[in-house]
């Protein structure tokens, strides 16, 4: 039995959920998400908990098991309490900003980046070099960070670019080896 597929989902306050077959749609303070499950997978309401459940032990059974019950808890985490991912911009002279629902990034380019908000995503930016995305869920987030990342990644030897906050850069030496 899979360890993750077997844990019962318990849902908070405020959130409703409605199973309909394979479809499942969650409504909660900060949004509302649905999704198509796969057909072999049954989620049942009984109380204020999911459960998911397969029909056999087959391998692909089981590896939906536990994905469906994964994406199923996230949808519930989302709708209740958000998810968010937090950027830094490192190096001189770069900096982001806000402007209405747009993200400008000075960040060593001859132009400045923009990023635009989307309906489903928000973006905060409490300091000069700080960007934090916002919203419910938790793929888009990551997706949405992903590509405000992509616009200049970290190099490895100043360690200038958009890195997420807990991420480690390697660092690389300089030409000057100590081998010589």
């Amino acid at each position: 039995m899979s360890r993750i597929g077997r844990l019962p989902i318990a849902i908070p306050a405020g959130v409703d959920v409605s199973v309909d077959g394979s479809a499942v749609t969650v409504k909660g303070p900060k949004g509302v998400l649905s999704r198509q499950f796969h057909p072999n997978i049954t989620i049942t309401k009984e109380g204020e908990t999911l459960t998911v459940t397969r029909p056999d032990d087959a391998q692909q059974n089981r590896a939906l098991h536990g994905l469906s019950r994964s994406l199923l808890a996230n949808m519930v985490t989302g709708v209740s309490q958000g998810f968010k991912r937090e950027l830094e911009v490192n190096g001189v002279g770069y900096r982001a900003q806000k402007q209405g629902r747009q993200l400008v990034l000075n960040i060593g380019y001859s132009h400045q980046v923009i990023v635009e908000e989307t309906e489903e995503i928000s973006i905060e930016v409490p300091a000069p070099n700080k960007v934090v995305i916002l919203g419910a869920d938790k793929q888009k987030v990551g997706q949405f960070a992903a590509e405000v990342r992509e616009k200049r990644p970290p190099e490895p030897y100043k360690g200038k670019g958009i890195k997420y906050a807990e991420e480690v850069i390697r660092r690389k030496e300089g030409k000057t080896g100590k081998g010589k």
